[in-house]
């Protein structure tokens, strides 16, 4: 007899939330940002990181012996900015306003002043400080780079729907050509404060609440947040936010072509002796395509394709936090994507949790207990 249980009932984020519980996005932001810019980050080897970011599918727009702007085939700003440091740290992100009078506005509800950007990328900015000590800028007016030739997606034979006739397919084993920035993940001690900031700062929304098991009246603990543009359809998330031991970048995500463009640049990392943590699969929050690899400077960054729009209308659902809710199909969340390989990394969380516990925030020992569920769910 064939079993009919489906192992994801219940973990699909389509239910709304109960009376008084958190609305997901602010009566009246200070502005709405229109997506997200670039992200910042320091290395001390940049000849490694050039290196890794073209196998993963970058394009160099800039190199100088102290940065390095990486970017996509799409028009538009660049995704990376790395430069020269002491040691590896994730630096900030930068979001684009809607209007050039948005940086404006921002800056004098704030009590900030707007500064003008680097010549290489143009436009101003105004540096903002969210609650758990993340940079944030808000840039406007910034050169355009132009489109490069983009990696095309393949036709595909879909049931009887014959698009391939005399063709074969062969996908040549080559960098999944990065086209654009999609989202970044951060980590906070300080998660509702931090959540409510971005919400009333930049006018973004979110798409999906995630809350741990028998902990829902105590709230969510991550939040898969979208830019709001009206009737426009964007990323399901563009920013996601979770509760954790210390304050930190998580992973970042590119977009790619397709499928083939994804696992066929996946081989390419993965010959090259690259380290991937997590893949391929189907996420369900978002339902992305995605695989992680991690850099040479164990940053983690995700190739994704097939993501989730949605525009303005849609409220946010919620769904219970555990390890094999993170996907719908696909092989299960590594030790090292959860952050529990013993290693470096992972007695760095412990500390954290040593620390977290130690201080005045919202990761507390019923928090934690909660976590090391979703570890082993």
């Amino acid at each position: 007899m064939i079993d009919q249980h489906d192992p994801h009932t219940g973990l699909h984020s389509d239910q709304g939330a109960l009376r008084g519980e958190h609305p997901g996005r602010a009566r009246n932001p200070i502005i709405k940002v229109h997506d997200l810019a670039w992200l910042e980050f320091e290395k001390p080897d940049l000849d490694r990181a050039e290196l890794f970011a073209r196998a993963f599918g970058f394009t160099t727009s800039l190199r100088t012996p102290d940065e390095l702007q990486l970017r996509g085939t799409n028009a538009g700003v660049p995704c990376v900015l790395i430069r020269r440091g002491t040691r590896s740290r994730f630096v900030g992100a930068a979001f684009k306003a809607a209007d050039p009078t948005d940086v404006l506005r921002l800056a004098d509800a704030t009590g900030r002043t707007v500064a003008a950007l680097p010549e290489s990328l143009g436009g101003v900015t105004v540096d903002l400080v969210d609650p758990g000590g993340a940079r944030v800028r808000v840039v406007s007016a910034t050169l355009e780079l132009p489109a490069l030739p983009a990696q095309q997606p393949l036709a595909f034979n879909v049931g009887h729907d014959a698009a391939r006739v005399n063709a074969t397919q062969r996908p040549p084993r080559e960098p999944a050509a990065v086209q654009r920035l999609g989202h970044v993940v951060l980590q906070t001690t300080k998660y509702l404060a931090t959540l409510d900031w971005y919400l009333e700062h930049l006018g973004v929304i979110v798409s999906d609440f995630l809350y741990y098991q028998g902990q829902r009246e105590r709230g969510p603990v991550m939040s898969f947040i979208r830019c709001d543009r009206g009737s426009t359809p964007t990323d399901h998330h563009t920013l996601a936010m979770v509760l954790g031991p210390a304050n930190r970048y998580v992973h970042s995500a590119y977009q790619v072509a397709d499928l083939d463009a994804l696992a066929a640049g996946g081989e390419y990392l993965r010959e090259r002796g690259y380290q991937r943590s997590w893949g391929v699969g189907r996420h369900i929050q978002g339902s992305q395509i995605f695989d992680y690899w991690r850099d040479p400077d164990g940053f983690l960054v995700e190739h994704f394709s097939d993501g989730d729009l949605f525009d303005c209308t849609i409220q946010p659902g919620w769904a219970p936090m555990s390890a094999s809710g993170l996907a719908q199909w696909g092989p299960p969340a590594t030790r090292d994507f959860l952050g529990i390989k013993p290693g470096r990394e992972a007695f760095r969380e412990l500390r954290a949790v040593v620390g977290a516990l130690r201080r005045d925030n919202e990761f507390d020992l019923d928090r934690l207990r909660g976590l090391l569920k979703v570890a082993t769910s």
